[in-house]
């Protein structure tokens, strides 16, 4: 734009020059704000996370399960078909003449089973407490998926960010070497070759920079096309190529991110703000409200069955059969009585020590296995509120440090160096030096508004349990208004 401006050398002296590129990049700056304001195609943090939750075949391949194991329980209280048989007793091997003995019949006989005590209604009741888990195990995975998907998107978030920083600063640095270049042949001001040089050094490492960080934003854009894509095959055995459906949603030059970083509401802050941090207890009755640990306990519930179903094994199983024996006429005529016969069935438990004894005792021991389980679970939830916490306010320091010293600091700096040069009192190096440091803090900045956004995510994974039923995810805020997503 000011291409035909720098070497007028006559009319405007060097000192305007720099001044009128910094308002170059100042236009130029405002500008593409206005661009990104406008481009409202782009997907939101909280659009990414809808879209993710949505395509989660884990949440349907849970819901097949539980299915499963309702309709297991309406099984599991059934008694067990019985049984027929259809025989042909005592029949003579010297002519198999049916009416040849007395002895011979047809013969048709019923058996029916009854398990031991009540162990099918235990069963039935086990499945049941199993099924109650799962929908505790989706709100949880839909609360994961939310921290996973969230965490990605803000990383692309501040490397897409860092590139924009990066693009406009280098119009910039691009009018300092053009102005360099153009003093140094004018022979206006202090500038040396040396300083040329470095200013074109500038670009190459600004250039360096973008390569990196266009490649680290084609990583987390691969790792956000596995949880936005809906791709999903067929349910046959074998897939032929021509069943998959095309994945454009997988072209990564198609995935763009909204411009604005959303701002997290943190729930229960006043645990996190707390100088005495909050009793542990108040913290373990909000730990267990959580969906993960309710569908531990659910499986604690479930295990806690199978002591009582192991118990059920020192009762006999009972079995009652009946049949009904035919009988033909004798061979002089005469009529022969039809034979029926009834008879029940059970055994005795009687060597228990080594069976039932020791499969009551393993049930005992996998129910405290579960608890185990419970109390890892419990210790990691603390030990990921300790540790976010501290992080979240030593990164709350850093964010108002930067904000109210260092950002405002560099940029004097910057400006003091720029007016010093102006005038013949400074150094070309050192005003290339300022606005390199400038860049550098911008974008430090950048990346600690973003970890305070990704703190806050993983901290509301951890009380998702103190929201109102099937809300898995928290409240953002995009210029001002609010926005819920599940």
């Amino acid at each position: 734009m000011f291409s035909k401006i720098y070497f007028i050398k006559n009319l405007v002296t060097h000192q305007k020059l720099l001044c009128l590129s910094l308002l170059s990049l100042v236009c130029i700056n405002v500008f593409a704000n206005s661009a990104n304001s406008q481009n409202s195609n782009h997907l939101t943090f909280e659009q990414t996370i809808k879209i993710a939750q949505k395509n989660d075949p884990w949440l349907t391949g849970n819901k097949h399960q539980q299915r499963a194991i309702t309709a297991m329980s309406q099984v599991a209280n059934t008694l067990p078909d019985p049984k027929v048989s259809l025989a042909l007793a005592n029949l003579p091997t010297d002519g198999f003449d049916f009416s040849q003995e007395s002895m011979t019949q047809f013969k048709v006989g019923f058996t029916q089973m009854f398990p031991r005590g009540n162990s099918l209604s235990i069963k039935s009741r086990q499945l049941r407490l199993q099924s109650q888990a799962y929908p505790f195990q989706r709100q949880d995975r839909k609360a994961k998926v939310a921290v996973t998907v969230g965490s990605l998107w803000l990383d692309a978030y501040r490397i897409q960010q860092s590139i924009n920083l990066i693009e406009k600063n280098r119009s910039l640095f691009e009018q300092l070497a053009d102005i360099a270049q153009a003093n140094y042949s004018s022979a206006l001001g202090k500038i040396r070759q040396q300083d040329i040089v470095r200013a074109q050094l500038e670009l190459t490492r600004l250039e360096d920079r973008v390569v990196q960080l266009a490649q680290q934003q084609s990583s987390y854009k691969g790792m956000l096309s596995r949880w936005l894509s809906n791709f999903a095959v067929s349910s046959t055995d074998e897939l032929p190529i021509a069943s998959i459906t095309k994945l454009d949603d997988l072209q990564l030059s198609r995935l763009q991110l909204s411009n604005n970083l959303p701002e997290i509401t943190l729930l229960n802050s006043k645990f996190i703000y707390n100088d005495n941090g909050g009793p542990v207890a108040t913290l373990l009755n909000y730990f267990a409200a959580h969906p993960a640990v309710i569908a531990l306990d659910k499986k604690i519930l479930a295990s806690k069955t199978n002591i009582n179903l192991a118990e059920q094994k020192y009762q006999p199983e009972w079995g009652v059969n009946a049949s009904y024996g035919y009988r033909a006429d004798d061979v002089m005529g005469s009529s022969r009585a039809d034979l029926f016969s009834l008879g029940v069935t059970f055994d005795l438990p009687l060597f228990t020590e080594s069976r039932q004894d020791m499969e009551v005792n393993a049930a005992i021991s996998q129910t405290e296995a579960v608890k185990t389980e419970r109390i890892l679970l419990l210790r990691r939830l603390l030990a990921a509120y300790a540790s976010g916490k501290g992080r979240l306010l030593r990164v709350n320091e850093r964010k108002s440090l930067y904000r109210k010293q260092l950002l405002p600091q560099i940029q004097d700096q910057a400006e003091a160096s720029l007016t010093a040069y102006t005038n013949d009192d400074g150094d070309f190096a050192e005003v290339v030096r300022s606005r390199i440091a400038v860049l550098n803090t911008e974008i430090d900045d950048l990346g600690i508004r973003v970890e305070q956004q990704k703190i806050i995510l993983a901290l509301n994974y951890l009380f998702i349990g103190s929201l109102p039923q099937n809300k898995t995810a928290f409240t953002a805020t995009y210029n001002g208004a609010s926005h819920e997503f599940n």
